[in-house]
């Protein structure tokens, strides 16, 4: 099995933090070259130091801010006029929490802003390289809220169906050029969205923060939240020379808790 990504380049956005910086981390262990695009500035000088380079890799990042589009647009711009990128790995925080009902039109505006997009520029951006190489992997970090939609995350589960379409249409479009889309779908994983998730979920229901989150384990057969890492495995996989008959389909990562297939 060929899981080395030697000689390729990898953007990898939401990458400072949980499961984007888990993939940077994952994808430079296995000999890509790592771009880190993320808002925080000093975060990213921090990941960009902790980042492996087994083989003299040559890793850097950018710093953006997905709310303004514009803005975002004219950075991806910039970044593929730099590099050559093989491997594009799209991983954006989730919408805060709340009813479909009560969420303001504006929230779900600013949701697909942020999420569809964002991600449909940098898709603009780094597939002609990709065709230029005949090698490219989009990655697609999303929810299993596309199989199963999640309570009381309203506008996270309309954006992230939004985005699952619109990868597997994308992936019909660009097969034919050796690039795959695929989505990653990461149940419970132990970030700090899901810390947010739990505190919501505790005042809902009128528990504690630990009945809440003992309540959430219950409900998967691994009787555990997943690591960052455990996510960033599948996506490296998909990454990979070997994951080259994949495209298009919605891998769950979640231990066994979604009900569909």
């Amino acid at each position: 099995m060929e899981l080395k990504l030697n000689g390729k380049t990898a953007l990898v956005c939401g990458s400072t933090a949980g499961i984007g910086k888990a993939t940077a981390m994952e994808l430079a262990s296995l000999g890509a070259n790592i771009i880190l695009l993320a808002r925080n500035q000093e975060k990213l000088k921090q990941t960009l130091s902790a980042l492996p380079r087994a083989i003299d890799q040559t890793h850097d990042f950018m710093a953006v801010d997905f709310s303004d589009t514009n803005a975002f647009k004219d950075t991806v711009e910039a970044l593929v006029k730099k590099h050559q990128i093989h491997l594009l790995i799209n991983n954006t925080g989730g919408p805060a929490s709340g009813p479909a009902f009560d969420a303001d039109p504006q929230q779900y505006a600013s949701a697909f802003a942020q999420h569809l997009l964002c991600n449909q520029i940098l898709v603009q951006g780094v597939v002609p390289s990709m065709k230029q190489a005949g090698y490219g992997r989009i990655i697609n970090v999303i929810s299993t809220s596309v199989k199963q939609p999640i309570e009381n995350l309203g506008v996270s589960n309309t954006i992230r169906g939004a985005v699952a379409n619109w990868s597997k249409t994308l992936s019909v479009e660009l097969g034919p050029f050796g690039i795959t889309v695929n989505n990653v779908l990461p149940g419970f994983t132990a970030t700090d969205r899901l810390d947010d998730i739990v505190n919501s979920a505790a005042k809902r229901m009128n528990k504690t923060t630990e009945q809440a989150r003992d309540f959430m384990t219950s409900v998967v057969p691994a009787r555990r939240f997943a690591q960052a890492e455990e996510i960033a495995f599948g996506i490296a996989f998909l990454c990979s020379p070997s994951a080259g008959y994949i495209n298009g389909i919605n891998l769950p990562i979640d231990g066994g808790r979604t009900k569909s297939l």
